[in-house]
């Protein structure tokens, strides 16, 4: 077997360096645990970034990728394939039904659909002034040119500018500054009812209600981006049940493969009749080895109600977060939480140790850690996890 230092040489000679890797190789996963390149177990609490909601290796994902990699891998979206129609009509059937999909590759292609369908459709309905999009200081939405600028980070937009006009943002949570931005030229706004890569912030939920009523008083289309939060991971099967709101557009990736990639862009039937066809496309979207995994999925997430796991599981993860005397707070919804570790924390330095301690989250931001373990976490492996929090932040205090 290939040794870690030699896996590090092949990497830093053939691969491009966008990432701050962890000084881990992982080679194998069996639900919520993992095991590097020497053997070692690490618990995962982190999911790939809350992708692997079912755990690692889950044998009915597999079973279902096994046997379609041996039917049919691949068939050009200019024919039907007998899987992308009914993983469409599944999803549809969750987020209530009436709406029409488009399937992508990842959560920042689910966005790039959205945009363009907001851009087409209020330019369709309104003139070709109204394209606008406003998103959120602290929103994250991907990495593609037009995605980034919908992102709320002016951080991350400086080595790339000029980025793709008509985007802006404003204050997360602030409604008289939402209502302020919805001008004649705004065609959406997109949202993340929580936001993960800012920190792990959850929206108020009368912050929601008040944030549709403006898009319906001003006719703008209602973005919500599901990517992190979806599909059971807050303890409902999608984040905006939370305020009892229905969106126009809904955006999906991450846990809907367990790790196949795969992504989906969900719009009301009257907003999706904007695309016709040539607007929009993709080479794999909605192919069938994907599908098939994403029905597996969506299958097994309904057998052990995903939603009620993450409320109970997430429950017992927060009550031992809080515990701990360096946890000051604990934010977010479900299985999806960030202990904060006060202003003079260094989360950074805490995250490295709990590798070290053979448990996986992140420091989401430089006084918080992200916790994102599978829905399928046991009652002991979350006590396993906060007993290696405890004495990680313990030695941190030393």
């Amino acid at each position: 077997m290939i040794t870690y230092p030699e896996l590090v040489a092949l990497d830093d000679a053939h691969h491009m360096s966008v990432f701050g890797r962890a000084p881990v190789a992982f080679v194998r996963g069996s639900g919520t645990e993992l095991f590097d390149v020497n053997g070692r177990r690490y618990l995962d609490f982190l999911s790939g970034l809350a992708v692997t909601s079912l755990g690692h290796s889950h044998p009915a994902v597999a079973d279902a990728i096994a046997d379609q990699a041996r039917t049919l891998l691949h068939v050009s979206n200019l024919f039907l394939n007998d899987l992308q129609p009914r993983l469409a009509a599944q999803l549809d059937g969750l987020l209530g039904g009436g709406g029409r999909l488009f399937f992508t590759n990842s959560g920042a292609e689910a966005n790039e659909c959205a945009i363009k369908l907001a851009r087409k459709w209020g330019q369709t309905n309104f003139g070709p002034e109204r394209f606008h999009v406003v998103g959120m200081l602290g929103g994250f939405h991907g990495r593609t040119l037009a995605t980034l600028a919908a992102t709320g980070k002016p951080q991350l937009h400086e080595a790339f500018q000029p980025l793709p006009a008509g985007f802006r943002h404003v204050a997360y949570g602030d409604l008289g500054a939402l209502d302020a931005a919805l001008d004649g030229r705004v065609a959406a706004v997109i949202i993340e009812t929580i936001q993960g890569e800012g920190g792990v912030v959850a929206a108020d939920r009368d912050y929601l209600r008040g944030l549709r009523r403006c898009c319906d008083e001003r006719e703008v289309l209602l973005i919500i981006d599901e990517i992190q939060t979806g599909l059971g991971r807050t303890g409902t099967w999608f984040g905006f049940e939370h305020a009892g709101i229905r969106p126009d557009v809904v955006t999906l990736a991450k846990a809907l493969g367990n790790g196949m990639p795969i992504g989906a862009c969900w719009a009301r039937a009257e907003v999706a009749s904007a695309f016709h066809p040539g607007d929009h496309g993709s080479t794999y979207a909605g192919q069938p080895l994907a599908a098939r995994a994403a029905l597996a999925v969506l299958a097994e997430l309904e057998r052990i109600d995903a939603p009620h796991r993450a409320r109970t599981r997430g429950a017992q993860l927060a009550d031992a977060l809080l515990a701990i005397p360096a946890v000051v707070d604990v934010r977010g919804r479900g299985l999806l939480l960030a202990a904060e570790l006060g202003p003079a924390a260094d989360a950074k330095s805490a995250n490295a140790r709990l590798l070290d301690a053979g448990l996986v989250a992140n420091a989401v931001t430089p006084t918080a850690l992200r916790f994102a373990p599978p829905l399928t976490v046991s009652e002991g492996e979350v006590a396993e996890a906060a007993a290696i929090v405890a004495d990680v932040l313990a030695g941190e205090d030393r």
